[in-house]
């Protein structure tokens, strides 16, 4: 009787024993911080809108990447070691293809807000800017604010700051556009009354386009601007603002921004 009670026990050991085996190979392994990933692979994915000069557009003459946030990329991958992989995606799926791990991380002017930090994490700020009007060269009446367009239409980039900025406000038809181009068209069309922008962006576009459009009133506080990546990666976080600090330090940051602009946007103005 003593014996059988022993092979019970045993027998009941053993199950356990394997049943917790078998729990332990069915828990995920934690992920490795997206920094060992990079590493590992050799190279940085990288991913912007592609059609928003002054920050990332294609050349005409060469068909590459280029602009502040393309120099930028480069600068902060060759700090961490990284070779850069640039992914063009539209800007209204752009968190989306973060989300789903499409690439690493977003360096095209992603405003730092509340409801985007719930869902990523973000570096320092690496560009400060404001909302600004952009209206037809003819256009004679003067918005000063958000309000004077109740009853206007108002063109945004689909996804932006910019649009939840206009949503905000009573009274403004607000159009979506996917990107600039078609935005700033419609404008000098007559198709909308203005256009939300980016100010870094409007006093580049108004000494490049030939389009009869010309600078607004700027409207709104001045906005950051950071890398976002996935949550739960604290390594390259910390790398990644160390990668910004240093090129903050080493003044390769501001030589970046005095290319594109002629004044250092990566600093909050005095």
């Amino acid at each position: 009787m003593r014996l059988h009670a022993t092979n019970h026990f045993r027998r009941h050991a053993l199950k356990l024993a394997a049943l917790a085996l078998v729990a332990g190979l069915a828990l995920p392994a934690a992920a490795a911080d997206l920094l060992t990933t990079a590493k590992a692979r050799g190279t940085l994915r990288i991913a912007m809108e592609g059609t928003y000069p002054p920050f990332n557009f294609k050349d005409p003459k060469t068909g590459e990447l280029a602009g502040y946030d393309v120099d930028v990329a480069r600068l902060v991958a060759a700090k961490l070691g990284l070779k850069p992989e640039f992914v063009s995606t539209e800007w209204a799926a752009i968190l989306a293809g973060l989300g789903a791990g499409k690439y690493d991380a977003i360096v095209s002017q992603v405003g730092i807000t509340p409801k985007r930090l719930e869902a990523f994490d973000f570096s320092e700020p690496y560009t400060y800017s404001s909302p600004q009007l952009i209206v037809r060269k003819d256009e004679r009446a003067i918005y000063a604010t958000l309000a004077a367009l109740k009853g206007k239409k108002l063109g945004v980039g689909q996804g932006s700051v910019f649009e939840q900025q206009a949503k905000a406000v009573p009274g403004i038809e607000v159009r979506s556009y996917p990107a600039a181009p078609e935005n700033l068209q419609d404008l000098a069309v007559g198709r909308i009354d203005a256009a939300l922008n980016d100010s870094l962006m409007v006093a580049y576009l108004l000494s490049n386009s030939k389009l009869p459009i010309k600078a607004g009133a700027r409207v709104g506080n001045v906005e950051r601007m950071g890398i976002p990546f996935q949550k739960g990666n604290p390594q390259f976080k910390a790398a990644v603002n160390k990668a910004l600090a240093d090129a903050a330090a080493d003044g390769s940051l501001k030589k970046i921004s005095v290319k594109w602009f002629g004044t250092d946007v990566s600093r909050p103005a005095p």
